[in-house]
């Protein structure tokens, strides 16, 4: 596998795809507060995971991948589908209504800790040694200071929008360490999976719709484009580049986006959106950071003897 940096053209052409995932995925709240303007937090969920589908089974023909095969593996996919699509899709999309896109990024970034969480739960071949321990503790350090629990939560729904995030990046948490279990062993390449689960999520999106997507809305340019670059790119071709970030790079280097994305995020927010960010938050959002880079044993002095994989937004990413 290409060491990622090492100047060859390979990592030079595979460049611009980080570049654009990065940008792509700090922008995903940006534009969902954009879709929000005109249409239901369902209507928002559902046209992005129908574009997204739509895009990467084109790919899937294009590239001549064949999906899964198997009810057993579509079975699991139905369950990545809710988990990593459906859910979080629905938590984020609610609560952005009442939380800044910018601090939702940030909270968008705890993903790893909470899969290491699940990991630490649910898999028995994870222990937690002093250095998790000790990152998971940094890393909610910071996720109380972006929430600020002491001067009260902000917002109009006090806790609820904040609660919400954090049971999005919960849900993502499951599904990766669900995906670790049964899903990767399995050998398959990234596309057709996240062609598989994405279409499952929008075909369950279509059939709740006449149910719970039946808000009036409105539609202007702003808000199609917000929709059409979120699911054709955020839901779309980000796995694909993703995917090869990840074959030239290795995990390790391509999960550095998850790092990057979130000041993308407050970037948009703050500058483009006109959101208030109190200096505490991008603060505990680098401390949140820390507490993943030391649970990971990627600081230098603290690195330990290797231990099996865990499963985390390393190896999966929305």
């Amino acid at each position: 596998m290409t060491s990622a940096f090492d100047g060859s053209a390979a990592v030079r052409r595979t460049l611009p795809q980080y570049v654009m995932l990065a940008l792509v995925w700090g922008s995903s709240f940006f534009l969902v507060d954009i879709g929000l303007r005109g249409l239901s937090p369902t209507q928002v969920v559902l046209a992005r995971l129908v574009i997204g589908a739509v895009v990467l089974a084109i790919i899937c023909l294009v590239s001549r991948q064949q999906l899964p095969h198997g009810g057993s593996i579509w079975a699991h996919l139905f369950v990545v589908a809710m988990l990593l699509c459906v859910v979080p899709f629905l938590l984020f999309a609610w609560a952005q209504q009442h939380v800044p896109s910018s601090v939702a990024s940030i909270i968008n970034a705890t993903t790893p800790l909470m899969t290491m969480v699940v990991a630490l739960l649910a898999l028995p071949s994870e222990r937690p040694d002093r250095w998790k321990a000790g990152g998971l503790g940094v890393g909610f350090i910071g996720i109380l200071l972006v929430l600020d629990p002491l001067t009260g939560f902000h917002g109009d729904t006090g806790p609820l929008g904040y609660l919400a995030c954090l049971g999005a990046t919960l849900s993502y948490g499951i599904a990766f360490v669900y995906m670790r279990r049964f899903v990767s062993p399995r050998g398959f390449d990234a596309i057709p999976v996240a062609t598989a689960q994405v279409g499952m999520a929008a075909v369950v999106m279509v059939i709740l719709s006449p149910v719970i997507a039946t808000q009036v809305f409105v539609i202007s340019p702003a808000v199609v484009a917000s929709m059409v670059v979120l699911g054709a790119f955020g839901t779309g071709l980000a796995y694909a580049w993703n995917a090869s970030i990840v074959a030239h790079w290795g995990a390790t280097a391509a999960s550095t986006v998850t790092y990057i994305a979130p000041v993308v995020g407050i970037a948009l927010g703050v500058l483009v959106l006109g959101e208030n960010l109190a200096w505490y938050q991008p603060v505990g959002a680098a401390v949140v950071v820390i507490g993943i880079l030391v649970s990971q044993g990627r600081v230098p002095r603290l690195r330990r003897r290797p231990a099996a994989p865990v499963a985390s937004a390393d190896d999966y990413q929305i």
